[in-house]
């Protein structure tokens, strides 16, 4: 059994007589790039909105909320979509987040969050896992789109240029005050400053 193994490889080290090295390499390349193209376009499938409510633990929760907000409809037209908020575009970022995102499938096929009841139970610990990543990134994703140093903070609402004023002192980060910007906050999370009544109304 071993001898037939050890021929096996053996004739994967050889060179080959019967194609050129030009014919192999290029079938190497061709199938890399037909590889490479199938699992971004798997990826960028699994980023579409479509495929984020695909159940409904989604659809009729966090999506109902964030339909009602500025970053679903806005005199602008921008829209930012569930994958601009929760997954990075760098691609190391976006791999270690989409592994990440794989380990969720346990709640969906357990049915820890499968009903309006047990999904408000979960919301606190949910959106605390959420803010926590977010804030070890420097709120990277909110990033892609808000900057202090594109800001005008003069043509602000007075309230949003005077927090935004504090926050670049005080060197913080985008999801310390604008935790309700897209979703409900949970009804059982501890008391805090609310500084995000109006945070995402000035787009």
């Amino acid at each position: 059994m071993s001898d037939n193994g050890s021929g096996f490889w053996a004739k994967l080290k050889r060179p080959s007589v019967k194609y050129s090295l030009l014919t192999l390499l290029s079938v190497g390349f061709a199938s890399g790039v037909f590889f490479w193209g199938g699992f971004n376009t798997a990826m960028e499938a699994t980023n579409t909105l479509e495929f984020c409510i695909g159940c409904h633990e989604m659809k009729d929760n966090v999506y109902q909320e964030y339909k009602t907000t500025i970053h679903y409809s806005n005199r602008t037209g921008v829209r930012a979509y569930c994958s601009d908020c929760h997954v990075p575009k760098d691609w190391t970022h976006k791999m270690m987040r989409k592994i990440q995102a794989s380990q969720e499938l346990y709640g969906k096929v357990m049915g820890t969050i499968d009903t309006k009841e047990k999904f408000e139970a979960k919301r606190l610990e949910l959106a605390t896992h959420e803010w926590e990543r977010m804030k070890a990134s420097d709120s990277r994703e909110c990033r892609n789109c808000h900057s202090f140093t594109a800001m005008d903070i003069e043509k602000q609402k007075k309230r949003a240029s005077k927090m935004h004023t504090i926050g670049q002192e005080e060197n913080k980060t985008c999801i310390d005050c604008h935790k309700g910007i897209a979703h409900h906050k949970p009804k059982n999370m501890p008391e805090e400053k609310d500084e995000d009544d109006d945070g995402g109304n000035s787009f």
